[in-house]
């Protein structure tokens, strides 16, 4: 004889997900900015290490354009100001 009893819980579990609409910080290529002034914008604004940094400008060089941070626009767009605040073309897209 079982003293016991063992009881089935049936819970329902609600589940929350908060979704986040991601974004590009795509930055462009110019003729008047060097790379040296690049590179240390993404070091200064996106936090990029140094050498993200330097392959983030080679792209940007060689195909016109590169995205160079992933998030939600409210976190995008202080630094997409950033950039344009230092005579560089970027967008949040």
């Amino acid at each position: 004889m079982n003293t016991n009893p063992q009881i089935a819980h049936d819970e329902d579990v609600l589940l929350l997900e908060e979704t986040t609409d991601l974004r590009d910080l795509v930055v462009y290529n110019d003729d008047v900015n060097t790379f040296d002034h690049v590179i240390q914008t993404l070091i200064d604004v996106c936090q990029h290490e140094p050498m993200q940094a330097e392959q983030c400008t080679l792209l940007i060089h060689h195909k016109g354009q590169c995205t160079v941070k992933v998030g939600s626009y409210e976190e995008l767009e202080p630094m997409c100001t950033a950039i344009h605040d230092r005579g560089i073309s970027a967008d949040v897209v």
